[in-house]
């Protein structure tokens, strides 16, 4: 169903690049596209004579865009197949949700506006990405085959083109809706745990207002037994929403470290360069940085969609731990069994999204994530042989 990650191809003589069919909104390859423009000749001029290109090894260069484009091809199936299994059990959760708003409706007035304003910003961003892909693409594809534009920049983007199956206009318009379909569920899937995460968020601070409005009062126990209970539906709804999430949010952080992985050890292999031209005088739109600017720009999405998703998932951890500060300045005149039973419970009970009960995302997962990401691309660094240099004036 989806066709893998497109990643701008480079001419033949350019810098090397990993390529990887990678992450979010890009477009999609089936066997890791950017790798080098086999039929476009060889640029007539290397550019400024400090270039100096630190190219991977290509045995290397080309066994991690084989590894990197089955990883993504098998975890977008994956995620199509989740979301089918969350689609499946959608009915009986929408029916749990139900009742606990009728017993307990939620009063938050700025939850839609969060959920629209999340959507909306990373949907464009993620169009931003997606567009510098193809800006890049294009204009090497312009510079070096002007004649046939179109053509090139589909046989190059999809290296099976032309090679399994002859081209066609009608199999490019294909492939690219297929990559704008995978690009689209690449980037819902953050989308859709973040929505997620507001609204179990605010179910357990709509609780914690309600006992954080008491500081001072003395109030009879009857009132802890109820908020207890409102508690308690509140941590019981996050279990069961996490039963039907956490192979999604499992699989969205995996691909998060591994694509991080990926972009951090292209970056740091390839500096931020210009792409020699094709022809005399160079007329392309940014002078060759097209790539490098799409690189860049990739990276930094990446990271920050990855912090964000991270953090804001984590804030159902820390919503349901703030009651106990509360509890702890309950006066010892209306102290109680209730109160004693609420702290034990919270201290008791782990409330958090989960990666299928792998791990549970609280906010330390972000310090966590970040050293993984480091010791990983060190032993990467190390296996390909990059070293970082310093960029080319």
């Amino acid at each position: 169903m989806f066709m893998g990650r497109l990643y701008p191809a480079a001419p033949r003589d350019s810098f090397d690049v990993v390529c990887p069919p990678g992450w979010g909104s890009t477009s999609a390859t089936f066997t890791g596209a950017g790798l080098p423009l086999k039929h476009l000749g060889t640029p007539t001029s290397m550019g400024s004579p400090s270039y100096v290109p630190h190219p991977l090894p290509l045995q290397v260069r080309d066994s991690l865009s084989y590894v990197a484009s089955i990883v993504f091809f098998l975890t977008n199936t994956i995620i199509t197949v989740l979301f089918l299994r969350i689609a499946s059990k959608w009915p009986k959760l929408c029916h749990y949700i139900a009742r606990t708003e009728a017993v307990d409706p939620l009063y938050d007035t700025t939850l839609v506006r969060k959920c629209n304003l999340s959507c909306i910003l990373i949907m464009f961003l993620a169009a931003l990405e997606y567009t510098l892909s193809h800006l890049a693409g294009f204009v090497l594809a312009a510079d070096c085959e002007p004649d046939n534009i179109y053509r090139k920049f589909i046989t190059n983007s999809y290296s099976w083109i032309d090679v399994i199956i002859d081209y066609s206009e009608a199999l490019g318009v294909l492939t690219q809706f297929l990559n704008l379909q995978c690009t689209f569920n690449w980037n819902f899937t953050d989308v859709f745990v973040i929505c997620i995460s507001f609204y179990l968020t605010s179910r357990l601070e709509q609780v914690n207002k309600k006992i954080a409005a008491t500081r001072g009062k003395t109030v009879p126990s009857s009132f802890w037994r109820t908020i207890r209970e409102d508690y308690n539906r509140a941590t019981s709804l996050v279990r069961r929403v996490d039963e039907v999430i956490g192979g999604v949010i499992f699989i969205s952080f995996a691909n998060n470290l591994f694509f991080i992985c990926l972009q951090l050890l292209h970056t740091l292999s390839n500096g931020i360069k210009a792409t020699p031209p094709c022809r005399e005088p160079d007329k392309r739109l940014f002078y060759g940085y097209e790539h490098a600017l799409y690189y860049t720009y990739s990276l930094v999405f990446l990271l920050l969609r990855s912090t964000i998703f991270s953090l804001i998932a984590s804030r159902v951890h820390t919503a349901s731990r703030e009651p106990a500060y509360t509890l702890y300045e309950v006066p010892s005149t209306v102290y109680c069994i209730e109160v004693q039973r609420f702290i034990e419970q919270i201290h008791g009970e782990t409330v958090a999204l989960t990666g299928l009960q792998f791990f549970k995302v609280k906010r330390g997962i972000v310090l966590a994530i970040a050293g993984t990401i480091v010791t990983y691309e060190l032993v990467l660094m190390q296996f390909t042989g990059v070293t970082p240099t310093a960029t080319p004036v």
